[in-house]
């Protein structure tokens, strides 16, 4: 009985720290869509407690496939803690297979509506959060790294900084994969939508004090890797600051959840500045 004991209370202790963290998962009805939608929600350990404060936010997105739990329970289980580290707000919305457009060809689909405004609206009127750009990013794996940048570029009044991790971040060399041809059309027939849906022609040729705080991550194996590159190579042509990342890996869980890791430090870095 003795030998056990230790085992025992670590456990014990261990849940009790993991019941300290909010997490929960809220629906929230989209007017655009005219429908409700699920989202994980983990608040840190110290919200609550002292009613004055306030927190910013990350947006973590999901990739195609995904859903809006898959970060929490197959990529980074250890979200809660880190919430609780860098004392901030995390949000994991629903995403679909939409790439996080507003698809021009379906009108049913409006994600980028629905993350960008209807969803943060929801969030910061009923959460104690530091309701600014200088205090709000978003990030996200592969689908979810190219709709994190998307976001951010398209509503640079809504997020201060934005991440990726193995983006897709530029969708034509994929004509006729992850279903982007059911929200944009075909490719071979609608090449100028599709230019003007892709992230790497996002970036502005002149004004870029409007963009948002940027890292960009990718393995060096992933099938994503050159078109990464091909964009930090434009930010550096055009002398916008951004952290770039190249690690050994590829297009899976394992990178991710490293990676993860690297992003919510840059975020509260770029937080603790504002």
């Amino acid at each position: 009985m003795k030998t056990r004991l230790p085992g025992l209370l670590l456990s014990i202790l261990l849940c009790l720290h993991i019941q300290a963290q909010t997490v929960d998962t809220i629906s929230v009805y989209s007017p655009s869509m005219d429908k409700q939608l699920k989202n994980i929600l983990i608040l840190p350990e110290s919200y609550g407690k002292d009613t004055a404060q306030k927190y910013p936010t990350l947006y973590l997105l999901h990739g195609f496939g995904e859903r809006y739990d898959g970060w929490l329970k197959r990529i980074q289980p250890d979200l809660p803690r880190l919430a609780s580290l860098y004392d901030m707000i995390i949000i994991c919305p629903e995403g679909g297979r939409s790439w996080y457009w507003d698809s021009p060809v379906n009108p049913e689909i409006r994600f980028e509506t629905y993350v960008s405004r209807e969803l943060t609206d929801y969030i910061d009127t009923h959460y104690a959060t530091l309701a600014s750009r200088e205090t709000r990013a978003i990030t996200g794996f592969s689908m979810g790294g190219h709709g994190a940048l998307w976001l951010a570029f398209r509503h640079p009044d809504i997020f201060g900084a934005a991440g990726s991790m193995s983006g897709g971040v530029d969708i034509r060399p994929f004509p006729d994969r992850w279903d982007m041809k059911i929200q944009l059309g075909e490719y071979s027939q609608n090449p100028e939508r599709w230019d003007a849906h892709t992230v790497i022609n996002r970036i502005p040729d002149t004004d870029t004090s409007a963009l948002p705080a940027l890292i960009i991550d990718c393995g060096s194996e992933d099938f994503f890797y050159e078109v990464n590159k091909a964009l930090h190579e434009k930010l550096l042509a055009r002398r916008i600051p951004h952290d770039f990342i190249i690690r050994p890996g590829a297009h899976n869980r394992p990178y991710w959840k490293n990676a993860v890791n690297y992003q919510l430090l840059y975020f509260h870095l770029f937080f603790r500045r504002n």
